[in-house]
C-alpha cells in the first residue's frame, strides 16, 4: 500500500496544541464515567432493572470500542482533524439525546452517540505524532493517552456534585458543552495533518468488526440472567467467535484492510495489544467499586456511609495522580524505554489491588488505594501508545492506535460486564434494596488482581523497546 508522508512541520505549530488534544481526551473520558456517580439510582431512575441499567455505560464502551479503529482509519485516508471534529459532533448530539429523555432505550442510543467520541483519542495521538517535533513527542503522546484515566477520574466528583444537588440529567447538558467547548478549540488550535495515506475505506471490514464486538460483549453482560451454559449465551459466543475468524481471514485478503493484521501479529504489536486488555480490565474496576463501596451506609456494617460528592472527591485524585505520572513516564521511558515504564506500572496496579483486598474499612483507606493505582495505570497507560509508535510505520498511527484504544475498550467493556455480574450476583437484598455485599468488592478486587499478574506475562514477552528519544536525538 502506498502512502504519502511528509516531513514534521518545523515549531510553528501552536504551543496550545497539546493542551488542546489532551483536553479534548480529558473531555471524552469523562463521557464514559458520567453516569457512574448515579449507577446505583439507575434502576429507579430509568425503571428498569439493575442489569439492564448496565448497559447505559456498556453501550458507551462498546461503541467506543467500535468507532475507535474505524475514526483511526479513517482520519489516516480523509484527515485527522476533520475526523476529531466529527466524533466530538456525534458526542454532542449523543449528549443532547441523554438529557432530553428518561426512557432506557432513549437513554442507551444518546449513550451509544457518545461513545463515538472515543476515536479522538487515537485522532489526538496521529495528530501529534504529525505535527511535533520527535523530542516533544513522547511526553505529549503519554498525556494524551493518560487523558483517559484522568478524565474518568476528574469527571467523578464533578458528577457527583451535579447528580446531588440538580437535576441529573444536567450531566448530559454540561457533557454537550463540553463538547462544543473542544469543537470550537480544535477548529481554533488544531491544524489538519498533512499525512494522508492512499487507499480506500473497508466498510465490510466495519460491519464485521462491530458485529462481532456486539456478539461478544451481550452475553457478558447478560449471562448472569441467561445462565453461563444456556443456549443462548453460548450461542452468541460461537456467532462472535464464527463472525471475528470470518472478519480476519477477509481482513487479511485486502489491500487497504481497516485493521491491519499483518502489522499486528507482529510481536512488539500484539503483546502490547494482549497487555493493553488486561489494563483496560484493571482501570474500570477502581470507578465500578469505591464509589460505590464508599457510599454504601453504615449500617450496612461495611459501607463507609460518604455522599456522591465525598465519594467523588476520594476517588478524584486516581486522575490527579495519573496527570503527574506523564512527565515522570516521559523520563523513565527515555532512560530505559517504554516497555520497562509498562511492568513497572503493571506491577503497581497490581500492588495498588493487592493492598486494597486488606483496605476496606476506612474512607482515608480509599484515597491510599486510588494514590497507588493511579500512578501505576499512568505509568501503563502512558507507555502503550509509545510501543505501538515505536513497531509501525507513520502512516498505519492512526489505525494501529485505534486498535490498541479498541483493546483498552475491549478489556473495559469486559471488567464493567463481569464487575456488574459479579457485584449482581452477590448482592443481597435489604428492605427491597439491591445492595452490593464487601464478598462482592473483594471479587472484583482480585478479579483486577488477576487480570494484572496475566498483563505482567504477557508483557515479559514484549521484545526489548530502545529508550525513547532523549532531547538531542535527531529526527529520522
Amino acid at each position: 500500500m502506498t502512502h504519502t508522508s511528509t516531513d514534521r512541520p518545523p515549531a510553528r505549530v501552536s504551543r496550545a496544541l497539546v493542551p488542546v488534544l489532551a483536553f479534548v481526551g480529558i473531555v471524552v473520558a469523562v463521557m464514559q464515567t458520567l453516569i457512574v456517580p448515579v449507577i446505583k439510582d439507575l434502576p429507579q431512575l430509568l425503571g428498569t432493572e439493575p442489569d439492564n441499567a448496565t448497559w447505559v455505560i456498556t453501550s458507551t464502551l462498546l461503541s467506543g470500542a467500535v468507532a475507535t479503529p474505524i475514526t483511526g482509519r479513517l482520519g489516516d485516508l480523509y484527515g485527522k482533524r476533520r475526523m476529531l471534529i466529527l466524533s466530538l459532533t456525534v458526542m454532542v448530539v449523543g449528549a443532547l439525546v441523554s438529557a432530553l429523555t428518561s426512557d432506557l432505550l432513549t437513554m442507551i442510543a444518546g449513550r451509544t452517540l457518545q461513545g463515538f467520541a472515543m476515536g479522538a483519542i487515537p485522532l489526538g495521538i496521529g495528530l501529534m505524532r504529525d505535527m511535533l517535533p520527535r523530542e516533544k513527542l513522547g511526553s505529549a503522546m503519554a498525556l494524551m493517552s493518560s487523558s483517559m484515566g484522568v478524565g474518568g477520574s476528574l469527571g467523578l466528583p464533578a458528577a457527583a456534585l451535579a447528580a446531588q444537588h440538580t437535576d441529573w440529567h444536567v450531566l448530559f447538558y454540561g457533557a454537550a458543552g463540553l463538547g462544543v467547548l473542544c469543537i470550537a478549540l480544535t477548529l481554533l488550535v488544531v491544524p489538519e495533518s498533512p499525512t494522508r495515506t492512499q487507499g480506500t475505506f473497508d466498510v465490510l471490514g466495519a460491519i464485521g468488526l462491530s458485529a462481532g464486538l456486539v456478539l461478544f460483549l451481550l452475553p457478558i453482560t447478560k449471562a448472569s440472567d441467561w445462565g453461563w451454559t444456556s443456549g443462548t449465551t453460548l450461542g452468541l459466543f460461537a456467532a462472535a467467535a464464527v463472525v471475528l475468524v470470518l472478519w480476519a481471514v477477509m481482513e487479511l485478503q485486502l489491500k487497504a484492510p481497516l485493521v491491519d493484521l499483518h502489522t499486528t501479529v507482529r510481536p512488539a504489536v500484539l503483546f502490547t495489544n494482549l497487555a493493553s486488555i488486561m489494563v483496560g480490565v484493571s482501570f474500570l474496576v477502581v470507578s465500578l467499586v469505591l464509589p460505590q463501596l464508599l457510599q454504601l451506609s453504615k449500617a450496612t456494617g461495611y459501607g463507609l456511609g460518604q455522599s456522591m460528592v465525598g465519594a467523588g472527591l476520594l476517588v478524584a485524585p486516581l486522575g490527579l495522580t495519573m496527570m503527574f505520572t506523564a512527565p515522570v513516564y516521559a523520563r523513565l521511558s527515555a532512560k530505559y524505554g517504554p516497555k520497562v515504564t509498562l511492568i513497572l506500572g503493571m506491577v503497581i496496579i497490581a500492588i495498588g489491588y493487592g493492598t486494597g483486598l486488606g483496605l476496606m474499612s476506612a474512607p482515608w483507606q480509599s484515597l491510599v488505594i486510588v494514590v497507588i493505582l493511579g500512578a501505576g495505570i499512568g505509568l501503563a497507560y502512558s507507555s502503550l501508545p509509545a510501543l505501538i509508535v515505536g513497531a509501525v510505520p507513520a502512516s498505519e498511527t492512526g489505525a494501529a492506535n485505534g486498535l490498541n484504544t479498541l483493546m483498552r475498550s475491549i478489556g473495559a467493556s469486559v471488567s464493567s460486564a463481569a464487575i456488574g455480574m459479579v457485584l449482581a450476583n452477590t448482592a443481597h437484598h435489604v428492605n427491597g434494596v439491591t445492595v452490593p455485599t464487601m464478598h462482592g468488592f473483594r471479587a472484583s478486587f482480585l478479579i483486577a488482581t488477576s487480570a494484572m499478574a496475566i498483563g505482567l506475562l504477557i508483557a515479559l514477552f514484549l521484545p526489548p523497546s530502545p529508550p525513547a528519544s532523549p532531547p538531542t536525538a535527531t529526527t529520522t
